[in-house]
């Protein structure tokens, strides 16, 4: 599925000349934070600890996990917006979280043998504004960006032992952007932009865990796909302690890259940091 809008007060014209660098910078990190989270969800809820037996086995009954988790990521790439020209970006997680006014990361797991169904819910919510040269055209120029993503995964355990899993996992993912650019003051005081898009990608893949002890392990996962974009990829990698058989924590290492462009609307990004989260199981 694909859909855009493009809703304008002004000429088109008029907004390449003024829109802000930045703006476009902006725009960048709301969508490299989204899809970096659409993959993390699968992810930070990690395969549940594998059977007690030395031989496969099934688990009776249905277990739950939800997992908040946290995303310290950069981004690189090309993005461009409301007709603009295309800007190369290059923006540390610190640029990022200048602009963040809100967000929600959350993933989830229910697991019952050897089959699972996994999924993830971003929102986020980024702004700026920034100054004009001259004050003429604008005084200034406000710029909005808000991020919505999930995911859902399904997968089936082809290795089950007492101490490693791993998963084939398959499903889609969904990104919806929605941009906003505003001017303040000025000849243009008043008028404003809106560009929207969304797309869903079929994404599949492997993800696993391994038991270095009785608290602690590994875990991993690699995805990859695509449909409403050219091609999205993502992997994790990271280590997980065991608390209890329902509280466990995980940190590790998360690279995710998109390739999606629709008219003048184009997002092609490589997004990579540390990441940290916490799982509860029920």
């Amino acid at each position: 599925m694909r859909g855009r809008r493009l809703r304008a007060t002004m000429h088109m014209n008029d907004l390449r000349h003024l829109m802000p660098s930045r703006a476009a910078l902006a725009f960048g990190a709301a969508c490299a934070v989204l899809i970096s989270s659409a993959a993390i969800a699968a992810d930070l809820v990690p395969p549940a600890a594998p059977a007690s037996d030395t031989k496969p086995v099934s688990q009776p009954d249905w277990t739950v996990s939800v997992a908040p988790y946290f995303w310290a990521a950069g981004m690189s790439g090309t993005v461009s917006s409301f007709g603009a020209p295309a800007v190369d970006v290059d923006m540390s997680f610190s640029d990022i979280l200048s602009d963040l006014d809100f967000s929600v990361m959350l993933a989830g797991e229910a697991r019952h043998g050897r089959f699972s169904l996994s999924t993830d819910l971003l929102f986020l919510k980024l702004s700026t504004k920034e100054t004009t040269p001259y004050g003429i055209a604008a005084s200034n120029v406000s710029f909005g960006s808000t991020v919505m993503e999930a995911t859902a995964l399904a997968g089936y355990s082809i290795l089950d032992l007492s101490n490693a899993r791993l998963d084939v996992v398959g499903g889609a993912r969904l990104w919806s952007v929605r941009n906003e650019l505003s001017f303040n003051g000025g000849f243009f005081n008043g008028r404003g932009f809106e560009d929207n898009a969304t797309w869903v990608d079929a994404m599949g893949g492997l993800k696993g865990r391994f038991d270095l002890s009785d608290h602690v392990y590994l875990t991993g996962m690699a995805l990859g796909g695509g449909g409403g974009s050219k091609f999205g990829w993502d992997l994790l990698g990271g280590v997980g302690y065991e608390f209890s058989d329902r509280i466990s924590a995980l940190a590790g290492y998360r690279a995710v890259g998109v390739d999606y462009q629709d008219g003048p609307f184009e997002f092609d990004t490589t997004i990579h940091g540390p990441i940290i989260g916490a799982s509860f199981t029920f």
